[in-house]
């Protein structure tokens, strides 16, 4: 039997080297291209795709290529293959369907978003309930693997399995209390079978199924429950006649527990992420009947590999006895950027360091590929390589900026007090003295709609087009009219709408020491939204003031009270490349420390409430349970460094977004901020009861708007989800907001939508 590929990886960018699939998306739902020209634009990114691969060093003709590409959401893919669509979208076909489910019309709000597994991606969360039609409806996977066939690659079709599908799905509205959507997994696995069959028929000879919820204590079943099924269900599949080979993958975690099962059902090939997991003990358990695939480099990380380790744990897995041994990344390498060649950086010195320091997703197929090299040719064969890996690492710990004792030293004098405020009790009535706000107070999150002229102008003034006086004329023009527009709409509590702002990480990462942003290091978020993670190479200070001369502007314009924005410590290392070489709790302090002393300039400067966002609170939980505890103590600790110097009547707002909160809420309540506002809308307020539940005692903003969608909500809608949130919040502490910042929406529905939320507020406020 042939065995798998000895070099591979488990997916690749999508988005496209200069964000093709991005531009092609857009272009499509503003109506300027048609469906046919944007699967064109995906077909032709794909072929790329697929020749530079080849180009880096895998094979053409031997599955070792993956065939990951999705016009928008890997597990959405899996619900059109299933045609598992609620009901509410009865009477959309093809990509109407397709892309309502993921963005809503105004018909229909869309399926839930949420992040995947540990991860800054977002999925759309399937609806699964006892009567949800479930056949083989959408034949994508093959047409995808015969266009590639047609271009001269023998792909390997890579698929959400039928586990972690069922395992991230909710139950739909018509499901019975306690309904578990796992309960359809016979006829989940039957559509798998046809794939699997209709596959093979095409010239298929490997499948990848991913199965990352086999390694995730923070889903409603146990990994061992999970296994279980797991084993049930490969078993059904590798016995369906006339199949491809099936590699059955475990990334993001520790999959050690699920090997014994995956091991012993049939599959011809397992996978294990070796950058947050082990492997076996020789000896204890028989292999021989797999080949085993090593993620052993690291698809989270942008730093050049350890190759004299990586090496090491080669030889160790050699060791199992496994049929084949075979190297590939730990996960699939959509998180990160697409290649270091596309970057440079202005201090050449940090220029020369980053590029020799980091690994973009080419640099790791290459890694990849020498280390493969020395499993089939003896890693002597790589010597120039592991001594050159050696010698990068050895000089990145010495370099400038990367260790600097002043801030390891006020790092290391923190203690309680500084992480501790005044009871929430005395705090609010200092706060209600001094805002002396209504019933309901009505915000936003922080951004609003960034116009095209707007990002001309920022980069005309990177560039140095833009002086500084007319830059600042400019964006200081942009605030005053957007809070005109806010109190004109009749909100309570203003925002400056963070014009200067690219992102809400990078900016930060721009004015802070220790950070390096990219240039073209975009990676996807979601759909066609694509950030740039920043790099945290070194240790972090603040050297000046960063965002409190906007802030102090817009509150110059109003009575009312403006917030000032910043972006938290765990969000600044989850939305950002961090380091490897130091600690996440240390490096969350730093920053800590470096937004303490933003909060108080901000608090001197008269701004009376103040937001810190940690809408990655929930991301970075990690997937073993008895690392929970330890990753919440540190992140609760740096919010409250970077809050905790305040005075009582100075309000402290958070906000978290797009997670599932209920393993957290003892933690968002450990943060002490005043104000907490959290995505609430797709999930009409599921949220809340357990909030309410678990005492939660302080106030909520719990969003009326979803953002993420194009749709504008009507007043009755909004005036519905306020309703809810009364049911479960007194109204003394319920806030009225969106789900989450406005940078990407357009002026004419935030308009209306923010129109429909202050007029909805005021009937509620009536009816109270």
């Amino acid at each position: 039997m042939t065995t798998f590929p000895a070099a591979t990886i488990l997916g690749y960018p999508r988005i496209g080297r200069n964000r093709e699939l991005k531009k092609a998306l857009e272009a499509h739902w503003a109506g300027r291209t048609s469906a046919e020209e944007l699967l064109k634009a995906e077909a032709e990114l794909r072929q790329a795709n697929l020749a530079r691969l080849v180009e880096l060093g895998l094979r053409a003709q031997d599955a070792s290529l993956p065939e990951n590409s999705s016009l928008y959401d890997q597990v959405l893919d899996v619900t059109s293959l299933l045609g598992a669509v609620p009901a509410r979208f009865e009477g959309r076909r093809g990509l109407e369907l397709h892309f309502a489910l993921a963005r809503g019309d105004q018909g229909s709000a869309p399926e839930e978003m949420t992040k995947w597994f540990d991860t800054n991606y977002h999925y759309l969360v399937p609806e699964i309930g006892p009567n949800t039609p479930i056949s083989y409806a959408d034949d994508r996977y093959v047409e995808r693997f015969l266009e590639a066939k047609n271009w001269g690659y023998l792909t390997r079709p890579v698929i959400v399995g039928p586990i972690t599908y069922l395992a991230l799905a909710k139950e739909d509205e018509q499901a019975p209390e306690g309904y578990d959507p796992l309960e359809r997994l016979p006829e989940v696995q039957a559509v798998y079978a046809t794939l699997l069959s209709r596959l093979e028929e095409a010239g298929a000879t490997w499948v990848q199924f991913d199965e990352p919820a086999l390694v995730s204590d923070n889903l409603s079943h146990t990994r061992l429950e999970l296994a279980e099924l797991a084993k049930s269900a490969y078993t059904e599949l590798a016995g369906t006649s006339n199949r491809p080979r099936i590699l059955v993958t475990t990334p993001y975690g520790n999959g050690l527990s699920a090997l014994p099962a995956l091991a012993s059902c049939g599959v011809e090939a397992i996978h294990l992420d070796l950058g947050r997991g082990a492997l076996p003990e020789p000896g204890t358990l028989d292999l021989g009947g797999v080949d085993l695939v090593v993620g052993a480099i690291d698809a989270r990380s942008i730093w050049r590999a350890d190759l004299a380790q990586t090496a090491a744990l080669l030889e160790k897995a050699k060791l199992l006895g496994a049929r084949s041994l075979c190297v590939a990344t730990t996960n699939s390498l959509q998180h990160v950027p697409h290649d270091t060649a596309l970057e440079t950086w202005d201090d050449p010195e940090l220029d020369a360091n980053l590029h020799a320091w980091l690994a973009f997703a080419d640099q790791k197929v290459g890694e990849v590929v020498t280390l493969a090299k020395g499993i089939n040719e003896g890693f002597d064969a790589i010597a120039p390589q592991i001594e050159e890996s050696t010698r990068i690492l050895r000089e990145r710990a010495t370099a400038p900026g990367v260790v600097r004792p002043e801030i390891r030293e006020r790092v290391g004098a923190l203690g309680e007090s500084e992480r501790a405020r005044a009871p929430y009790g005395e705090r609010a009535a200092a706060q209600d003295a001094r805002l002396a706000l209504p019933a309901l107070p009505t915000t936003t999150i922080g951004s609003f709609p960034q116009t095209t002229d707007i990002r001309k102008a920022r980069a005309a003034h990177a560039k140095g087009i833009l002086s500084d006086a007319d830059y600042r004329a400019r964006i200081e023009r942009e605030i005053a009219e957007v809070v005109a527009l806010q109190e004109k709409l009749g909100l309570d509590v203003l925002v400056h709408g963070e014009a200067e702002r690219n992102d809400m990480v990078q900016y930060f990462a721009e004015l802070l020491d220790g950070f390096a942003a990219t240039r073209n290091g975009w990676v996807q978020s979601y759909g066609s939204r694509c950030p740039r993670p920043s790099i945290l190479w070194g240790d972090v200070a603040r050297p000046k003031a960063m965002t409190v001369d906007w802030a102090a502007f817009a509150q110059s314009l109003t009575d009312k009270p403006v917030k000032g924005m910043l972006t938290g410590p765990v969000t600044i290392i989850a939305w950002s490349f961090p380091r490897n070489d130091l600690g996440l709790a240390e490096v969350a302090d730093q920053i800590g420390l470096a937004l303490r002393d933003e909060v108080e300039d901000l608090e001197a400067a008269g701004i009376a409430i103040i937001q810190v966002d940690e809408p990655a609170l929930r991301e970075l939980l990690p997937l073993d349970a008895e690392d929970h505890a330890d990753y919440l103590r540190w992140s609760v600790d740096s919010f409250r460094v970077a809050t905790a110097g305040v005075r009582p009547d100075t309000q402290i707002h958070t906000h978290l977004c797009y997670s599932e909160f209920g393993q957290i809420i003892d933690a968002i309540a450990a943060l002490d901020a005043d104000v907490t506002s959290i995505e609430a809308a797709r999930s009409r307020m599921e949220v809340l009861p357990e909030l309410a539940e678990a005492g939660f005692d302080h106030g909520i903003g719990p969003g009326v708007w979803d953002i993420h969608s194009p749709r504008i909500p009507s007043v009755e809608e909004i005036r519905s989800l306020i309703d809810a949130a009364l049911a479960a919040i007194p109204a003394k502490r319920l806030w009225i907001n969106p789900d989450c910042g406005l940078k990407t929406r357009g002026y004419e529905e935030t308009l209306a939508s923010l129109s429909h939320l202050v007029e909805a507020t005021k009937e509620a406020r009536e009816a109270l």
